[in-house]
């Protein structure tokens, strides 16, 4: 648990949770790019504020997965209280104890959902940004995120105490784009702790207390949910309306499904129960209840005994950029897996999955993810935390296929592209694309981007040495390698932001794979015409260096529809016939060559290429390592 120490001469015991005054409390959520201090930030606050004692304190501490640790970024928004005394009357506070409520968020784009949920809980936003990067795309968009959510935005700087960091400059940069003066803009290290009590002072100061109906019906909203294996579902709600007290029994407002309320309370960090949660207090609920699908984010959670008849505005269901296959290994491990993402759909209501059938790969799940970096972080939680073996497929998009007989379907898997009717027309899904970097990198950008059929919009100068570039893309040229490409030109320079912009007719085919005349589903892709050649040579060099040589020759084949494209042979594994023949007549040795021969068409006809798993991994992911271990 927890413990509230008196490590500073500011820090006070924890306040009587139901019975907070909503004067008394500021909920707030910090903004920031990956690698901006963030989590840092919150270290020291959680210090400065004595709700950690420093025997407890570790780096990163609301970060609690190990591949958060590990990457060093923040994948699931954590909700934190903190007791903070204000000295003397500050604009319109006064002085007096505080509750201070924080959601430390993540920063990349692929979990901007989680972001939203966070800013709809809270009444202000802290906006940081590195004293020696500036601000960044992916900053930007959380940033207007906040602002259509009429949040009062706090903007500061961090790292101030690097040897590279530009104060001046970048207060100037915030203050034009916010609009206000350079002097407002905070300077804070959250590494030493400087400044961070006076942004304390400010939180209190600036963000407006939260406003609700103390004697009406409880609302409260489900910004965020866990699952525990002791306890069952963990729900983190934000109270906008009346009181929830112990033993009350709730009821959610969109399943209409009631319980009773086994443990009310605030984190602080770690779980502590209280007497109830009252308005505008964050906190965390358990039932007890051990169905996933019973607490669904953005629900809203009233009284049984009187409820509200208005729930609250939930959130729009995200919509998945980027689909991929995930399959067991072992096809027992099928329930597993089924298990496995429906406990991490409840911490991550981003992911959506639907169960599919692959002749090569067995029983697996069509998933859709917000992105690369989603999808990557998904299948390694399976791995870790599920001790799962898996294949994921090659990511794909969402594409609209309208026959000449017009009938519409929604391809999202390749086995899924009508074969046999003639295609009038493929909508591809279009992405806005978002592109900051120093202008020495323009060039390098626009090549980048004309390669992959981008359009340009407009591009604008943020300051003396800062463009955002803004391209109209199509998505399916984005989710493979694009970042990574943008990330190179750009000597990590750049950073990316992106948003759905609508669907375009594109010039796409579908490009099968074909081992000895049969469809492998598994390696078929959907690609822009002009790279159906390049993807093809591809896949069938890649697959003749990984499937093991058999005892008759087999092609390899890509195609388009009934047109090979391109093409290549495994050889054969031959018997050395002519070993036992020492000199003599050469009809002898070219009759046992022709019995072979024929001995191999025969095989040929009935024989069956076998793909080792290793094979159809290494072809997916393209690494090296599994190359090796499937030619062993």
């Amino acid at each position: 648990m927890g413990q509230w120490r008196d490590m500073s001469p500011r820090a006070q015991t924890p306040l009587e949770p139901a019975s907070t005054d909503p004067a008394a409390i500021r909920n707030f959520c910090i903004i920031a790019h990956i690698d901006h201090g963030k989590s840092t930030l919150a270290d020291r606050m959680l210090q400065i504020t004595g709700v950690v004692s420093d025997r407890d304190m570790r780096a990163q501490y609301l970060d609690r997965m190990d591949i958060e640790r590990e990457r060093g970024i923040t994948i699931k928004s954590q909700a934190v209280r903190m007791p903070w005394a204000l000295r003397e009357l500050q604009g319109t506070a006064a002085a007096g104890t505080y509750a201070l409520n924080m959601i430390d968020t993540p920063g990349h784009v692929d979990f901007t959902y989680e972001v939203s949920r966070s800013l709809a809980a809270c009444e202000g936003a802290i906006l940081l940004v590195d004293a020696a990067q500036g601000i960044e795309a992916q900053t930007l968009a959380n940033l207007y995120l906040a602002m259509e959510n009429d949040l009062e935005i706090i903007p500061v700087l961090n790292k101030i105490d690097l040897p590279a960091a530009d104060p001046d400059k970048y207060s100037r940069e915030l203050a034009q784009l916010i609009g206000g003066d350079p002097d407002d803009v905070l300077r804070v290290s959250g590494k030493t702790g400087m400044g961070v009590e006076a942004l304390l002072d400010r939180v209190v100061e600036k963000i407006p207390a939260p406003v609700g109906v103390k004697d009406a019906p409880p609302r409260a909203m489900i910004f965020d949910s866990v699952y525990d294996a002791y306890r069952g579902v963990v729900t983190y709600v934000r109270m906008v309306d009346g009181q929830l007290n112990p033993r009350e029994r709730i009821q959610m407002m969109s399943t209409r499904a009631t319980h009773d309320i086994l443990e009310i309370g605030v984190s602080s960090p770690e779980p502590s129960p209280s007497r109830g949660l009252g308005v505008g207090e964050v906190g965390y609920l358990i039932t007890g209840v051990k169905d996933v699908r019973q607490s669904k984010v953005g629900d809203t959670v009233t009284s049984a005994a009187k409820p509200s008849t208005d729930p609250l505005p939930g959130y729009t269901d995200p919509l998945p950029m980027v689909f991929s296959g995930v399959y067991p290994i072992d096809g027992s491990d099928y329930p597993v897996l089924r298990e496995a993402l429906d406990k991490l759909k409840l911490s991550d209501a981003a992911l959506q999955y639907e169960p599919e059938t692959s002749v090569a790969l067995g029983f697996g799940f069509r998933c859709g993810f917000l992105g690369l970096l989603h999808l990557e972080i998904i299948t390694e939680r399976l791995r870790r935390e599920f001790d799962l073996d898996l294949i994921t497929t090659a990511p794909s998009v969402p594409y609209q296929v309208t026959t000449e007989d017009r009938k519409t379907v929604t391809v999202t898997n390749p086995s899924e592209y009508p074969t046999g009717a003639k295609i009038s027309e493929v909508l591809e899904p279009i992405v806005s694309a978002s592109i900051l970097a120093p202008k020495d990198y323009v060039g390098a950008i626009m090549e980048l981007c004309q390669q992959r059929r981008g359009t340009m919009r407009s591009m604008d100068y943020l300051g003396e040495d800062r463009v955002e570039l803004k391209y109209t893309l199509p998505l399916g040229e984005i989710v493979f390698d694009f970042f990574d490409q943008l990330k190179s030109r750009t000597q990590g320079y750049a950073s990316l932001d992106y948003e759905p912009a609508g669907e375009a007719p594109g010039d796409l085919v579908k490009v099968d794979i074909l081992l000895q005349g049969e469809t492998v589903d598994a390696f078929s892709a959907i690609v822009h015409k002009d790279k159906a050649y390049a993807y093809g040579t591809m896949m069938a060099t890649r697959l003749r260096e990984l499937i093991p040589r058999q005892q008759f020759e087999v092609p390899i084949q890509a195609a388009i529809g009934a047109r090979i494209i391109a093409r290549e042979n495994i050889r054969a594994m031959r018997k050395d016939v002519l070993a036992k023949c020492y000199g003599g007549d050469i009809t002898r040795k070219r009759k046992l060559l022709e019995k072979q021969k024929e001995g191999k068409k025969r095989m040929k006809m009935v024989g069956r290429v076998e793909v080792p798993q290793e094979a159809f991994i290494a072809a997916l992911s393209g690494d090296v390592e599994s190359k090796d271990k499937a030619k062993k």
